[in-house]
């Protein structure tokens, strides 16, 4: 490490003074303005994580779903995960650190975790179309070069897209090629062969409507285009040429707000999806014939994939264990659906991509998704290859037929991250072969009536949660007064939680009717406020 080069190179990207960020489950976040030092020591991690576990790291300059005028960063680990949790502190570490410190502190993140700075370094860039995002991803090269790695900086890609090429690259291919053109080929040809299997095919063409929210999304869902069957007719809308990205569309926006995203006309029954900024959520909704708008969420989605691959699993008589992994904000009535008639297993897990993936690996199958539609399936090394391996030795037709959909499915399915490109093919792939419509699948089940609310704190820290954050431990009294607010309403739950941001309480709450989700959320913030030290007027 040249500390003179290391000190005047880090003098061209000053810290702003009293500005201090945490790394958290999307790494960095922050009005892009505030984030040229961060990026640019960002660019030190990623080779001095690349020198640790001698291979490829990628980083991804995006603030997804956020405003256009944000910006931020995130890491990626070899297999296309996210960041080690023992990391993140290192990144937060080196992110606040004074210049004159700088060196001190990498030299401390070398002998904690070991690296060795004579090892080859190998970083994998890619970045959101935000106008602040190129001069940021540059200031993320220089920090590499600094510190003497070598890095690939592929531009315009997908957050999930960044993750796909680092598994490829570290997997020396066996994943997949390592390229963007690798990635459309892979996913259309898995597609293609799905769409071929389905009854539909030859039939009227399937339209499916996509908002991009005005993000990268539209850019690499064009190009993708090409790539796939005739069949399938995907419109894109919100492509980022007139409006400001994520403003009044994208996945979050739909989401929250329960409404059509603007910028896409929509008629009766036809099929809409949602990406959010950076293409890794996915929310699906249509509206009725009496202008009802119906919003299918990841809780639907992992619900739909559920069904279809315990069929398949079923076909193939394998002894494979199959589970899904929600956390407390899954609707009620997806958790006692796939329970009680799909029989599938459900493990609820605390809030954060991570804590989902994580579970999810504890399984030959497992199926994650968030509501707000982050989400994928994992398939263990053994299910796979067994899988593959039916496809080719297997004499009776259906147990073959059955282990080809979900080898298929095996490939179309980007299992690194949530990834709505990806999750979008899947389930138009699964809507084709069970020859259902868009209303069929909603009617599946009926979501419970929900309220999210949001409560002020002095100090969020004063609510401490188990059970995976269905149960407040501190401050005393508090889970006592939820639970006696539930037993007055039915079929309802409640749960609060301290936001992982701000000083601010989440509070969710269900029951069997609308009235009663909105009485027992706005009884449930009124406790909060009173026992967790509510900052300015009670909740009205």
């Amino acid at each position: 490490m040249d500390p003179e080069a290391l000190t005047s190179s880090s003098a061209l990207h000053p810290r702003p003074a009293g500005l201090t960020l945490q790394y958290g489950t999307a790494g960095f976040r922050s009005e892009a303005q505030h984030l040229d030092h961060v990026v640019f020591r960002m660019g030190l991690l990623a080779v001095l994580r690349s020198k640790a576990v001698a291979a490829t790291i990628g980083v991804m300059v995006t603030a997804s779903h956020n405003p256009e005028e944000d910006n931020g960063i995130k890491l990626v680990d070899p297999l296309g995960e996210m960041l080690h949790p023992s990391w993140e502190e290192y990144a937060t570490q080196l992110a606040n650190a004074e210049e004159q410190e700088l060196q001190k502190v990498i030299t401390e993140i070398c002998q904690k975790a070991a690296v060795n700075l004579h090892k080859e370094a190998s970083v994998f860039i890619g970045r959101d179309t935000r106008p602040s995002s190129k001069k940021l991803s540059e200031s993320v090269i220089d920090g590499i070069l600094v510190l003497g790695g070598h890095y690939h900086d592929y531009g315009l890609v997908t957050t999930p897209q960044l993750h796909y090429m680092v598994c490829c690259q570290n997997t020396q291919g066996s994943y997949g090629k390592a390229t963007v053109e690798g990635y459309y080929e892979k996913l259309s040809k898995a597609f293609m062969e799905l769409i071929k299997q389905s009854h539909s095919s030859g039939e009227s063409p399937r339209h499916l409507k996509v908002d991009c929210a005005n993000g990268i999304g539209a850019l690499k869902l064009s190009e993708m285009k090409p790539y796939f069957p005739q069949e399938v007719l995907i419109h894109i809308y919100n492509d980022g040429t007139k409006e400001k990205l994520n403003y009044l569309c994208g996945a979050d926006f739909v989401k929250v707000h329960q409404k059509p995203p603007g910028g896409l006309d929509m008629k009766p029954n036809e099929r809409c999806c949602s990406f959010d900024g950076d293409a890794d959520r996915i929310v699906y909704y249509y509206t009725d014939e009496t202008g009802r708008f119906h919003l299918i969420d990841g809780d639907k989605i992992a619900t739909l994939i559920s069904i279809f691959l315990k069929e398949l699993l079923a076909k193939v008589r394998q002894n494979f264990k199959m589970a899904v992994v929600q956390t407390a904000y899954a609707n009620g009535s997806s958790t006692r659906y796939l329970e009680e008639t799909v029989k599938v297993p459900v493990h609820c897990v605390k809030t954060g991509v991570k804590h989902l993936h994580h579970k999810a690996q504890e399984f030959d199958v497992g199926v994650y998704f968030e509501a707000n539609g982050h989400g994928t399936v994992l398939f263990s090394k053994a299910a796979e290859s067994k899988i593959r391996q039916l496809v080719k030795e297997e004499k009776d037709d259906e147990k073959r037929e059955a282990a080809k959909v979900l080898e298929n499915m095996i490939d179309l399915i980007n299992q690194t991250v949530g990834d709505a490109i990806s999750d979008m093919l899947v389930i138009e792939a699964i809507l084709a072969l069970k020859g259902l419509t868009v209303q069929q699948w909603d009617a599946i089940y009926t979501d419970l009536p929900n309220r999210l609310l949001k409560v002020q704190v002095a100090d969020r820290r004063v609510i401490d949660t188990t059970d995976a954050e269905r149960r407040a431990v501190t401050p005393p009294g508090l889970q006592e007064k939820i639970d006696a607010l539930v037993k007055k309403y039915k079929l309802s739950r409640a749960f609060v939680r301290p936001s992982g941001t701000e000083d601010v309480v989440r509070i969710y709450a269900e029951a069997d009717t609308q009235e009663n989700a909105d009485a027992l959320a706005h009884e449930v913030s009124l406790a909060v406020y009173h026992l967790a030290g509510g900052k300015g007027a009670p909740p009205q």
